[in-house]
């Protein structure tokens, strides 16, 4: 993985915390939360070609899900009603939907796992995102 600039590790824990912010009390109203999680987004690289471009790929994990997400690398305003986008990827194609983090600024995302009750720990959940980085980076 190619390492990321100090700009863009502080654009995630930017946007981080805005998704912490926007799903909080669902969250916490979710009845599988892993209370040993946060949200976090983790294995962040640039979007390979021919996607080329502002755009980081990684993971979003959340006390109850596990997700594939795309955002780009300065703010660009997303809004949830915008129409899904497809990532075609070495390891398959990816409906990536919208999600709004204010009014100038937002995330794409693929759910993959939906249930993460059972991971131990932050740690066990970064192992995880890397798998799945990886995986749908390589041919499948």
């Amino acid at each position: 993985m190619q390492s990321l600039t100090v700009e863009q590790y502080a654009r995630l824990q930017q946007l981080a915390r805005r998704y912490q912010h926007r799903c909080a009390a669902s969250i916490k109203r979710h009845p599988a939360r892993n209370p040993r999680l946060g949200v976090d987004l983790l294995c962040f690289q640039p979007l390979p070609e021919p996607h080329a471009g502002d755009e980081l790929l990684g993971a979003l994990i959340t006390p109850i899900s596990l997700a594939l997400c795309v955002v780009s690398a300065t703010p660009v305003a997303v809004r949830d009603d915008m129409p899904r986008r497809w990532l075609a990827l070495p390891g398959g194609e990816y409906p990536l939907v919208p999600l709004a983090l204010g009014e100038d600024d937002g995330l794409w995302h693929c759910p993959l796992l939906d249930d993460v009750s059972d991971l131990a720990s932050l740690h066990e959940a970064n192992r995880l995102a890397q798998h799945m980085v990886e995986r749908v980076l390589s041919e499948a």
